[in-house]
């Protein structure tokens, strides 16, 4: 007999999961169920399709067409899941249909965390997650002049950025000092901050947002601490203050939640119930808790990277299986105009949160060799752990190639190498239209090891 497979949720984790689970069980009935409108596209893209440098149709991989005929998936579109019980295995939509499973897969993802201030429900107000958001920022845009951005995240300054070329007078407002908190430290992140006011983005550093001024349509915002709070004219507010993992489901089925807000697994992405491990049930995506590469804690990698690598082991397990999902150390990385920053592992922000003492080492120089025309600036800051001496983390900012670097770096921490380990071990290729004949990544370890 078939084995029926349900996935709730159509992002990258849901879709990847879906997909292998049929390459890995071709008998196997698969079903998606999604609320949203579209599927199989990337988040990440929205700030540019809103630009207009990507377009709305191509940032949509695949319909529900495609899946039925080329892979004999079926997926049901703009379907809200009202219930979920495991006693009998069966999932209820809001239209009334059931569909019993041998395994559920749950990829519902994550909700954009809005501040709970008075006049966010107000006409004007936008967040970024799905396509039809970024469609109503952009439709919205003809009768807009000023917009306030909360949140200096990557998501808010690509944002922000796309915006000032289409002749918006933008302003970002961060509750944190700096911009891109928590993943990037100050002197990574300042070179973007500088680059983006160059270009005629406004910041407002230190100001919580703590109202949307307006009466049932916005004309500002007021943000700021005591004394200081002021209010910023505008006609639209998005929040791209980060998310939040959506748990609507896993409470319904009550399975077991972390203490960071997400839902806990085992490797195989199998969830627990109470301390135990239930045999039918995986998840994938924003909506887990991940293992740290660094620590023996907890942390989170909502990334489209690792939902798509967590939807491959939850979808062959579903499907009858074996594979595990290993610490993550969390590469990130972002283009914003001209400028590529990416990070890795622990900044110095997580890591004192960790309660970790750190060393670091750093270095600049050029991403093509000296004599070679077109080379750009290249900073590269690696962080080590001052006891054990090892990688923990590392950021790097310049105008090409930030991706491969930062994935060497991120291979060094899922090894636990020590600076002095990846010293004696590294290598790396070299041509002069593509780099120094010593990296400079190598430089930066160096200078940590003498610090060390």
């Amino acid at each position: 007999m078939s084995k029926n497979i349900i996935v709730i949720g159509s992002g990258a984790a849901g879709m990847t999961a879906a997909s292998e689970a049929k390459r890995v069980d071709p008998s196997a009935n698969v079903t998606v169920i999604t609320d949203d409108e579209y599927i199989a596209y990337s988040p990440c893209v929205i700030p540019w399709a809103i630009e207009g440098e990507a377009k709305w149709e191509d940032i949509v991989m695949h319909d529900a067409d495609y899946y039925a005929k080329e892979r004999d998936i079926s997926v049901l579109i703009k379907t809200k899941v009202e219930s979920v019980s495991d006693a009998d295995r069966k999932v209820i939509t809001s239209d009334g249909k059931e569909f019993t499973y041998d395994s559920l897969i749950i990829a519902t993802g994550s909700t954009v965390f809005v501040p709970p201030i008075e006049g966010k429900d107000q006409e004007g107000v936008f967040q970024v997650k799905t396509v039809n958001d970024g469609k109503s920022i952009q439709a919205a845009l003809a009768d807009t002049k000023r917009i306030v951005i909360g949140g200096a995240g990557v998501i808010g300054l690509e944002l922000a950025l796309g915006l000032v070329r289409l002749g918006k007078d933008v302003t970002i407002i961060e509750m944190m000092p700096q911009v891109i908190p928590r993943i990037a430290d100050a002197d990574m992140a300042a070179p973007i901050q500088k680059y983006l006011e160059d270009c005629g983005v406004k910041f407002v550093m230190n100001a919580p947002i703590s109202k949307v001024c307006g009466t049932g349509k916005v004309t500002g915002v007021i943000a700021g601490k005591g004394d200081d709070a002021k209010e910023y004219p505008c006609e639209m507010v998005i929040f791209a203050t980060g998310v939040r993992a959506n748990l609507t489901i896993p409470k319904m089925l009550e399975l077991d939640i972390g203490q960071l807000g997400a839902v806990i697994t085992a490797p195989t992405m199998q969830a627990y119930k109470r301390g135990r491990l239930v045999n039918n049930i995986f998840l994938a995506g924003d909506v887990v808790q991940c293992q740290s590469a660094i620590t023996s804690g907890a942390t989170m990698s909502q990334l489209g990277s690792t939902a798509v690598k967590q939807g491959l082991v939850a979808g062959k397990n579903a499907a009858g299986g074996s594979a595990v999902f290993g610490p993550v150390a969390s590469p990130w990385v972002s283009a914003v105009g001209e400028l590529q920053i990416a990070g890795t592992g622990m900044s110095q922000g997580l890591a004192s949160w960790y309660g970790l003492k750190i060393v670091e080492g750093k270095a600049q120089g050029l991403t093509r060799a000296r004599y070679f025309p077109g080379g750009k600036p290249l900073t590269v800051k690696v962080i080590a752990d001052a006891v054990s001496h090892r990688i923990i983390g590392a950021q790097i900012v310049s105008q090409e190639d930030v991706t491969g670097r930062i994935n060497w770096l991120t291979s060094a921490i899922i090894d636990g190498s020590t600076a002095e380990d990846f010293i004696v071990r590294a290598e790396n290729a070299y041509c002069p239209p593509t780099n120094q004949v010593r990296d400079v990544v190598l430089a930066a370890v160096d200078d940590l090891i003498t610090k060390l």
